[in-house]
Formats: C-alpha cells, structure tokens, sequence
C-alpha cells in the first residue's frame, strides 16, 4: 500500500461567511492586543466533530454511512459564535478557540453518535467530553496571561450572526507550505423537520 491510498481526514460542518467575518474580528482585535498567535484563516474555521487523522481511501464510503446513520434523527442545529477560551488554560494557552452557544446538547449527541459509529470501525474515541467550540488560533510563544484574560474578556463579548448547521461534511485535508486545503468528499444532510 502507498501514501496515495491514505488521505487526511476530518469530518465537521461548514461555517458561514458572515461568521467567518466574525472570527477575523476576533483575530484582529487579539493581534492588536498583543497576543502572539499563529492565526487559523478564518476561511478555513470549521465545527470539527472527528478529526480521523490518515485514513485508507477505500474506508471512505465506510466513514460516510455513518456519518448518514448519525445524522438520520437530527434536525439543523442552530448556532451562534460568542466567548473566548484556550486550551488547556490561561497560564500555558497553546490553541486559542471561539465559543458557540444555541443547540449545543443536539450537536454534543450528534457528536457521540459519530464517535461511536466510528469506533465501531476501528477508529479511537475522543479522550475527552465533546466542547463544541471554533479554534481560531494556536500560540507562537509564552504569552502574558493577564492581559490574555482582559482581551479574551473584552473581545469575547461580541456575538456572531445566528447560523443553522444542517450539512455535515468528511473533508479531506493536504497540507502545503502555503496552508492546508480542504477538499469535500462526502455531505450527509441532517433530517428536516417533517411538514
């Protein structure tokens, strides 16, 4: 087998331009503070639910039908971007992310229902419980955190449009010097409301 039967993989949902805004926002009012980061491309900001790391290509049809059989009973989750936080604290910030708030519960059990799925397939559970959250931003060095904490404060309050989550997407990621691009290879649709 070679490296073009494996593809980096991830599967989330697509985040609105309206939001994207929202986010370089954010980035900009940090950047202006004082906050080293190497900043995501907002354009490039997705709800992650599963990051799959390198996968064979032949498993993706496998990875899509669960994805179709987590989303089979959820309806569109709607969202909206709002607070600031960072991983794993404020004394040692490595990835800087952006809240979300609206359907969360929903999403938290949409997201199980796809760990669950995958594992079934082979693939590891999340270590961790399930923070629905946007990461906008991975640091580039130590960073003072009290005035981490006031910018996180004072940009944080802003709130995005509202958004409505109703695709979820396996994408493919090839990383290039210039920044990875992502590729859509599946989209399985969440169930409307009936009539």
């Amino acid at each position: 087998m070679n490296d073009t039967d494996r593809i980096r993989a991830f599967v989330a949902f697509k985040i609105p331009k309206e939001v994207s805004v929202h986010i370089r926002g954010i980035q900009a009012a940090l950047s202006a503070g004082g906050v080293a980061m190497r900043w995501t491309p907002a354009e490039n900001v997705h709800l992650t639910l599963k990051f799959l790391s390198d996968i064979q290509r032949m498993d993706v049809e496998r990875v899509f039908e669960v994805m179709e059989s987590a989303v089979r009973e959820t309806l569109p989750i709607r969202l909206t971007a709002k607070g600031i936080g960072v991983f794993p604290g404020v004394r040692r910030p490595r990835v800087l992310w952006i809240g979300l708030k609206g359907d969360t519960a929903p999403l938290i059990d949409l997201q199980h229902r796809l760990d669950e799925g995958l594992a079934a397939l082979g693939f590891a559970r999340e270590p961790r419980a399930f923070k629905a959250h946007l990461t906008v931003g991975r640091a580039r060095g130590p960073i003072d955190p009290r005035r981490l904490v006031t910018l996180m404060e004072t940009a944080g309050a802003a709130e995005s449009p509202p958004f409505r989550s109703d695709k979820l997407i396996l994408f493919q990621s090839d990383l290039f010097p210039s920044g990875p691009v992502y590729t859509e290879l599946k989209e399985a649709a969440l169930r409307e409301q009936a009539a």
